[in-house]
């Protein structure tokens, strides 16, 4: 991946090392509307129960309703940490694709006549405080809290994505463009946010059985997924940034945060109706369908007769 001549984002805030972010200890969930459990939540979960001898769809059904039921808890107000492009070479990268996507997120708002704010990142080790979403721990993986329209994210989950789940070649340069793809699903989700889309889906779960909650969540976190591939799309052509090997590394990610291989992983079966990121094969179809098309309008999970 050719990043180098992407643009760099200063809305970052840095609290890595920041003792002051942290908090408690074991599992905690940012509580209120955000678009699903976060990226490596779902992985982490499956593997807990697995030791523990639970039925992961216990713990990952849960963790979802805690999310979608309880009201956003406003923590206490802490130091924000350091704001700006980071100059280390990982500071450097997040603040290269998250610039790149709100140029890119910009452009595509411009021209349907509305106006894109972009998100702030907050790249955190160990914990931090969501400022509307509760605790962010590093086990939860990556995530995106609506009400205060920040990205958190430990990178420390990109290690696991190369090491514990082969989502791509430990070292390898093609690591990168699978790192970006898990970056570029989180802001997905900031674009839904600002479209209204995550706010209908969470009207639409409502009163409505566990299993079509489900369902409605499935075709949330898919959309993000392909919005992460318009991004790679635009991106590409205006800075040749995919190189050989990228775009499969992206989809092994994808493959291996799929809910049916990480059921498989768990428990030895897949349950479909406890999905709520989607399968190992629509997580990568509806990727390549935004890489394809480069379209918002190619990327309607809602409307779609499959998923």
């Amino acid at each position: 991946m050719r990043y180098d001549d992407l643009p760099q984002s200063d809305n970052i805030e840095d609290r890595r090392g920041d003792s002051s972010g942290g908090g408690g200890g074991g599992f905690g969930f940012p509580m209120g509307g955000r678009g699903g459990l976060g990226i490596g939540t779902i992985v982490v979960l499956g593997i807990v129960g697995y030791a523990l001898g639970i039925d992961p769809r216990l713990l990952i059904g849960g963790a979802e309703m805690v999310m979608g039921d309880r009201p956003a808890q406003h923590a206490p107000s802490q130091p924000s940490g350091k704001t700006g492009a980071p100059s280390d070479e990982m500071g450097k990268f997040v603040a290269r694709i998250l610039g790149s996507a709100d140029l890119q997120w910009k452009l595509i708002f411009e021209a349907a006549g509305q106006r894109y704010r972009p998100p702030t990142l907050v790249m955190f080790s160990g914990a931090t405080r969501a400022d509307a979403c509760g605790q962010a721990q590093s086990a939860m993986g990556p995530f995106y809290c609506p009400p205060d329209n920040k990205i958190y994210l430990d990178t420390s989950f990109f290690r696991d994505i190369e090491r514990r789940f082969k989502g791509c070649d430990a070292g390898s340069s093609s690591c990168q463009f699978a790192q970006a793809y898990v970056i570029a699903h989180e802001i997905g989700h900031h674009v839904q946010n600002q479209l209204g889309v995550l706010k209908k889906a969470q009207e639409q779960q409502r009163g409505v059985s566990k299993v079509e909650a489900n369902r409605i969540q499935v075709k949330v976190e898919l959309q993000a997924d392909c919005f992460a591939g318009i991004w790679a799309s635009r991106a590409d052509k205006q800075w040749q940034l995919i190189q050989p090997g990228d775009v499969e590394a992206a989809m092994r990610t994808a493959a291996a945060i799929g809910d049916d291989r990480l059921q498989k992983q768990a428990q030895g079966y897949a349950i479909p109706d406890s999905f709520t990121h989607g399968s190992s094969e629509q997580r990568q179809r509806w990727f390549q369908t935004g890489l394809k098309s480069g379209t918002v309008g190619a990327c309607n999970t809602f409307a779609a007769a499959q998923l």
